[in-house]
């Protein structure tokens, strides 16, 4: 007969995670901001660029809009930012961010 091979355990963190944790459209919203000030680029330019408008990027950036693949992938391509590069730091925010609550800029 076979071996049982129990899953590995999680490891628990000292401070277990106080708050609410960050909606994905609030932490996604926050990093293309974060990376379109880090460029010194404008709402409109960007959003030019993506081909949305100016009014749809901001609320995507503030977190009130959910956006679809397509619209991620043009904005994040008009950042010169792959999906797989957002995803990657969207993953190391969100997990810094583990036994605190995020705090998005408004």
């Amino acid at each position: 007969m076979g071996e049982v091979i129990g899953f590995p355990q999680r490891e628990r963190r000292a401070e277990p995670f106080s708050g609410p944790e960050p909606l994905w459209r609030e932490a996604v919203g926050h990093e293309l901001r974060a990376e379109r000030q880090r460029q010194e680029r404008t709402l409109t330019d960007v959003a030019r660029q993506a081909g949305v408008s100016m009014q749809y990027l901001s609320e995507i950036e503030r977190g009130l809009k959910e956006p679809s693949s397509e619209i991620l992938g043009a904005v994040s391509g008009a950042l010169d930012l792959r999906l797989v590069d957002l995803t990657a730091r969207l993953t190391r925010s969100l997990s810094s961010r583990a036994t605190g609550p995020l705090v998005l800029a408004a």
